[in-house]
């Protein structure tokens, strides 16, 4: 399996596993990738820095290196059609309007969102929208309390 960063004709650059390099010219010559964020099949390989693993053993002649695992592990690739990419486009873009509505109207309290949530569900701070991070563990014991709250998918924000 080989990870190559693909950018579409407006810019936006996102990343695809493929089986070998071959595979990858082929599949982007027949317009098989579309952008996951405007739908375009017109992508192309961009720019990027050689992933050296730190302590990795070598990889003998034929064998395949395996994928990263655990969260940094990018997602399986997919072939989308482009209804499907036009789809995921518009459900990224809500996501984003979703994340700036919440920075704007709620107060961002990091790894104290369990507390901060106690807090205003048993009346001992005003009650007022909050946003944050919290454990799968916290998260539980929120909802075995009965504290209402929601988790929603945050896109990372970019810059370029």
């Amino acid at each position: 399996m080989i990870l190559f960063d693909l950018t579409c004709g407006k810019g936006h650059v996102f990343e695809v596993w493929f089986r070998d390099g071959a595979t990858a010219e082929k599949q982007i010559a027949g317009k098989k990738i579309t952008c996951p964020d405007c739908g375009s099949p017109k992508v192309a390989k961009a720019p990027m820095a050689p992933r050296i693993g730190k302590g990795s053993r070598p990889v003998e002649s034929g064998e395949a290196s395996p994928p990263a695992a655990g969260p940094a592990a990018a997602p399986a690739s997919a072939v989308m059609t482009p209804e499907m990419a036009s789809k995921a486009a518009a459900l990224r873009q809500e996501l984003k309007e979703l994340r700036s509505k919440i920075e704007a109207n709620c107060d961002y309290v990091g790894g104290r969102f369990a507390e901060e949530a106690r807090k205003i569900h048993y009346g001992e701070t005003e009650a007022r929208g909050i946003y944050g991070e919290t454990s799968e563990e916290q998260a539980q014991e929120l909802t075995e309390e009965g504290i209402e709250f929601s988790r929603v998918p945050w896109l990372p924000q970019h810059d370029s």
